[in-house]
């Protein structure tokens, strides 16, 4: 699977370097928020790389959700299971959970599959901003704040009609945001498509912190410091 030059495998316990976890964010997901900069004084591992090693190392069920509560760093080492029969948290050696993942119905291991799904996903997932989100937030005049961007990737989920494909793409379905006070829930609805048949659908849900009105401008410098950020790894 292409996903293990992003982590470090020693049976069933799997670990991440600062270099790793960036890599995957910038060159798998073209995902340049500053919190998977290898410096970064909160460094975090992107949750859609936990994502992508569960489907690569578990199976690929029809449904499957994934809910995330804690922060992976590259002092973590985490322990993944071979097989999930119905729910399981993933964790630490001192027993702290960092994903919950519950899967059902029929399970494949096609590699093909499990990479077109990860690539279409991890791509859709890491352009949320400012692609999505910034239209997100102007339709409900509410934004993150500049000096504190705040946006945790809460959960996703998916749910295949059929699993006996080898091609997979991605389509923005629905987007929506729940506000409540300077909190506000967002939610990312995607169908999946093969050899342009639906063949599936899901969500992604994030949780965004620090809410204020809208004001363009400090949009503007939001998106031109994410896209100078780019240019200059790219450079």
């Amino acid at each position: 699977m292409f996903i293990e030059k992003y982590c470090a495998i020693d049976s069933n316990q799997i670990s991440f370097t600062r270099q790793q976890g960036s890599d995957f964010a910038k060159q798998v997901a073209d995902d340049f928020n500053p919190l998977h900069d290898i410096d970064a004084k909160r460094f975090c591992v992107p949750g859609d790389l936990l994502f992508s090693i569960i489907i690569a190392k578990s199976g690929l069920h029809k449904k499957m959700t994934f809910d995330f509560s804690g922060m992976v760093n590259d002092s973590v080492e985490l322990n993944f299971p071979n097989e999930i029969t119905d729910s399981v948290d993933i964790t630490d050696n001192n027993g702290k959970t960092y994903l919950s993942v519950s899967a059902s119905g029929e399970k494949t291991h096609c590699p093909a599959l499990i990479n077109a799904l990860t690539k279409a996903y991890v791509d859709f997932s890491g352009h949320t901003f400012p692609g999505i989100l910034v239209k997100l937030m102007a339709d409900n005049e509410v934004m993150i704040n500049p000096a504190r961007p705040m946006i945790m990737y809460q959960s996703m989920s998916i749910d295949l009609i059929d699993i006996n494909i080898d091609s997979l793409e991605l389509k923005l379905a629905e987007t929506s945001l729940t506000i409540d006070g300077k909190r506000g829930d967002a939610w990312l609805e995607f169908d999946l498509i093969s050899n342009g048949k639906h063949v599936g659908h899901g969500k992604k849900h994030m949780l965004l912190s620090g809410l204020r009105a809208y004001e363009q401008e400090s949009i503007d410098a939001m998106v031109e410091q994410y896209r100078q950020s780019k240019l200059a790894y790219q450079a």
